[in-house]
């Protein structure tokens, strides 16, 4: 059930992204074209996109259990540190540089454009890269605690 509940989403999301224009490039450029033409769509979008889904959160955190997994899994950080910052600025660069983040790109696969296709590419090698660098980083014993604890000895 959760794989159709996960389907469901994902079309509203996808439908709501084209009805809304986000899949187009020149939207989001221009929103971010702020001394240019700037276009104020997107604007529009994000606070009702906040509105529908700040109703979603307070719905679903007084339902108490979700509908189809064994518990809520509510963020706990609240935290701002360096990996959020530089994924940011990255997410940023990216979107300002084509004008696409990840939900409109995939949407915008079905058109089979040469440009969404290298983006989406790099995309996913961006995200296989991260995954690798976990698991190399976690996995890699700490030399200097050991370093240091051999030598007090």
């Amino acid at each position: 059930m959760l794989i159709f509940a996960s389907f469901a989403c994902g079309l509203i999301f996808g439908v709501g992204l084209l009805i809304s224009g986000m899949t187009q490039t020149e939207k989001v450029l221009g929103f971010l074209d702020l001394f240019g033409a700037w276009d104020a769509t997107l604007a529009f979008v994000m606070a009702g996109a906040v509105a529908v889904s700040s109703i979603g959160f307070v719905l679903a955190r007084r339902r108490g259990a979700p509908m189809f997994a064994a518990q809520s899994l509510w963020p706990t950080r609240k935290d701002i540190d360096t990996p959020l910052v530089i994924g940011s600025v990255l997410f940023g660069i990216g979107w300002g540089l084509v004008g696409l983040c990840p939900g409109p790109a995939l949407v915008n696969l079905a058109g089979l454009s040469l440009p969404v296709i290298v983006f989406v590419a790099a995309m996913a090698a961006g995200m296989i890269g991260h995954d690798v660098w976990e698991k190399q980083k976690t996995a890699a014993p700490d030399t200097g605690t050991a370093a240091a604890a051999s030598t007090d000895g």
